[in-house]
């Protein structure tokens, strides 16, 4: 016997077929053999999610349980804050410090519901799946967030409260509500206006009504011959007599501004600082203010402009050699004749009748 033939004997040989070896019908047999073993893969993958989602399904009850309990939890603990904070129930810093105290328990219950759920969880591996994600929302969120901040900032330190009446920007009127994104104003002709919390704590704001009075004034204008200790008299009196006018401080006038047409006496009272007393008072000043003054005979004058030549002056102006008014002193030393509006117009119309009159001759 042979060594070859002894060896295939007894030693089995693998045999490789390809499709090229198989017949079509077996070929065709082979085909239905890989589709259904992915058939089968695919179903059992489907029947494990399943079984798993069951067999999670109590924890899933559990975990909603708990984050139940926090939301009771949380609100209570909102109440409580409420209630022992200085000030009125519905004061801004419990308000604050109420909705932080229940935004973090709300926040707790829904990490402590992830570990029932998924036991590996870890808050790390969260922060690990936000990634550069979580960077990319913080720029999307940076105005959310600023004014957020700048909210709670404003509900801590209270600069103003709602019922204040505020000038923000161009926008004045009484603020409405205070929330951690922004703050609503209703203005003195009946708009909202909703002005972003970051916007009011970087910008100057002035709150109109933080103190129990405010002080408006008035400039009034009297002649310049008329007797300014005697306007200013009547017209402090006038101001006492006003009913809203406060005493203390006590009003006064003050006199101003020497101005091109008038003697300004500034009129000064203090008042309660709500818009709607403000205007009235202001209205009711001014009336009575002026009508008092031109009972007086007080003169109330427009503005008025008076035009002089070039060499007018008075006969009854000091000396009349010195420079005045810009006009140089003459090189003789002589006081200049005072020019007369008059005579000018008189010159200057027999100049033209004499022109007419050698006209006619000439013609």
């Amino acid at each position: 016997m042979q060594p070859d033939t002894l060896f295939q004997g007894t030693v089995p040989v693998d045999t490789v077929l390809t499709r090229a070896d198989l017949t079509p019908a077996e070929a065709a047999d082979t085909a239905a053999v890989t589709v259904a073993d992915a058939t089968n893969e695919a179903v059992d993958t489907v029947q494990g999610f399943i079984d798993g989602f069951f067999a999670t399904l109590p924890k899933i009850g559990v975990a909603i349980v708990v984050f139940l309990a926090f939301v009771l939890i949380a609100r209570v603990i909102r109440n409580i804050i409420h209630r022992v904070t200085p000030g009125p129930k519905d004061s801004s810093i419990g308000i604050v410090i109420g909705r932080l105290a229940y935004a973090f328990l709300l926040l707790l219950g829904v990490l402590i519901g992830l570990v029932i759920i998924f036991p590996t969880f870890t808050i790390g591996s969260l922060l690990g799946a936000l990634g550069l994600g979580g960077v990319a929302l913080g720029f999307a969120f940076q105005d959310i967030f600023q004014n957020l901040l700048a909210g709670i900032l404003i509900l801590l330190r209270e600069p103003f409260r709602e019922g204040d009446e505020i000038t923000s920007g161009a926008y004045t009127g009484t603020v409405e509500a205070i929330e951690t994104r922004a703050t609503f104003i209703r203005t003195y002709d009946g708009r909202r206006v909703i002005i972003p919390n970051s916007q009011i704590y970087s910008d100057p704001v002035q709150v109109i009504t933080a103190y129990q009075r405010v002080r408006s004034e008035y400039d009034v204008g009297i002649g310049y011959g008329d007797d300014i200790g005697e306007a200013k008299r009547i017209a402090l009196e006038t101001v006492r007599g006003i009913e809203g006018v406060m005493k203390d401080p006590a009003p006064d006038v003050l006199t101003w501004d020497l101005a091109g047409s008038s003697v300004n006496l500034r009129v000064r009272w203090w008042s309660d600082p709500t818009r709607a007393n403000v205007v009235k008072l202001r209205d009711a000043v001014l009336m009575q203010v002026s009508q008092s003054l031109l009972a007086a005979g007080i003169d109330l004058p427009f503005p008025t402009q008076q035009i002089l030549w070039h060499d007018q002056t008075e006969a009854t102006d000091g000396d009349r050699t010195r420079q005045r008014e810009g006009w140089p002193v003459p090189k003789d030393g002589k006081a200049p004749e005072p020019a007369r509006i008059a005579q000018a117009i008189r010159q200057t119309g027999g100049a033209s009748s004499e022109q007419k009159t050698s006209r006619g001759e000439d013609e």
